[in-house]
């Protein structure tokens, strides 16, 4: 089974510009390190033009470490769960300060920087420096349960689909056996339409043995999210530029530009309208979060108040989704009078 998996992946691998192709020298750390910390709630695609931006204007681990923590906040923006922008920038800081700019090269190691999780650890000590971790994604995830045909639905299934594909690590090619996982998984073994007739696997995969592969992995019903109601204040002045403010460095966006707001809570929206300024409601947009659902109600204004005034489109390019939807809400509007 690793054979012909190995085999595929030698012919089918995925070319990604943190990877190294199979067989090749072991992939650069930093690379690896950047992209699995951007691929955490992203995928490939999106993910891609923000790790070429980060790689140009900060090319390797020490350059990311001298960057103002603003700058990378910034570039982080659309990418979610901004979190992982601070520890990315408190992870480079202790490799560039601890480690004379040298990652780690065991689990253990990267397990001891800040920000660097379980997963995040075996992926780099596995894919950048060949050590024998076990890699489980999500589309490892799913491989395990397909290929194992387990009925323990997820989330409770976790523990025992990384037992399982702990039992296929070896010291043979752990870094290109965890990226051909992960690689078929999101090719072949895909969750809605599973390409069984592409699969290397399928001789030995008991989920195609049942004959309705897609069965699996089963899944727990998940609870209805919660939605929060605000409003969001979109003020521009008369240079085309839009009033901004710095969120706290803790909480939901920490450390994130954004436009001011009311609190996100519970119950319909307050107006709890800022300064002075001859504001108007134009709509509302909605925003998905992990935990809750958010509508908020967007006020339009001109004005010159106490904000961090910023060209529109740079404070396009710097927002956070959430508060971009609400910007060009605010514009279309201003453009429609």
């Amino acid at each position: 089974m690793r054979t012909a998996l190995l085999d595929w992946y030698d012919a089918h691998a995925r070319t990604l510009p943190w990877r190294a192709a199979p067989g090749d020298a072991r992939a650069d750390p930093y690379r690896v390190w950047l992209s699995e910390v951007m691929l955490q709630q992203t995928t490939v695609p999106h993910a891609v033009p923000y790790f070429l931006t980060f790689l140009q204007r900060w090319p390797t681990v020490g350059a990311l470490a001298a960057a103002p923590d603003a700058e990378v906040m910034a570039a982080w923006a659309g990418l979610g769960y901004y979190a992982r922008a601070r520890n990315l920038l408190a992870c480079a800081r202790a490799v560039t300060g601890d480690h004379g700019g040298v990652f780690p090269d065991t689990e253990t190691g990267l397990l001891a920087l800040p920000g660097v999780g379980p997963y995040t650890a075996a992926a780099v000590a596995a894919i950048a420096f060949d050590r024998p971790a076990n890699v489980v994604d999500g589309n490892v995830e799913r491989v395990m349960a397909r290929l194992f045909a387990v009925d323990t639905p997820l989330p409770a299934a976790k523990p025992e689909l990384k037992r399982l594909a702990a039992g296929l690590v070896t010291d043979h090619r752990p870094g290109d056996w965890a990226q051909a996982l992960m690689d078929l998984g999101a090719t072949v073994c895909r969750p809605r339409t599973p390409l069984c007739d592409q699969c290397p696997l399928t001789p030995h995969c008991a989920g195609f043995a049942s004959g309705i592969p897609e069965r699996y992995p089963l899944k727990t019903a998940k609870a209805n999210r919660p939605r929060r109601f605000g409003t969001a204040f979109v003020q521009f002045d008369d240079q085309g530029r839009v009033g901004l403010v710095r969120r706290p460095d803790t909480g939901l966006l920490g450390g994130m530009l954004g436009l001011p707001t009311t609190g996100w809570d519970s119950t319909a929206p307050r107006e709890e309208l800022p300064g002075v300024g001859d504001w108007c409601s134009v709509g509302a947009v909605d925003h998905i979060f992990t935990h809750f659902a958010l509508t908020l109600e967007v006020s339009m204004a001109t004005g010159d108040g106490n904000l961090l005034w910023t060209p529109v489109e740079q404070a396009r390019a710097g927002l956070p989704t959430v508060f971009r939807k609400a910007l060009d809400r605010a514009i279309a509007a201003s453009r429609e009078t």
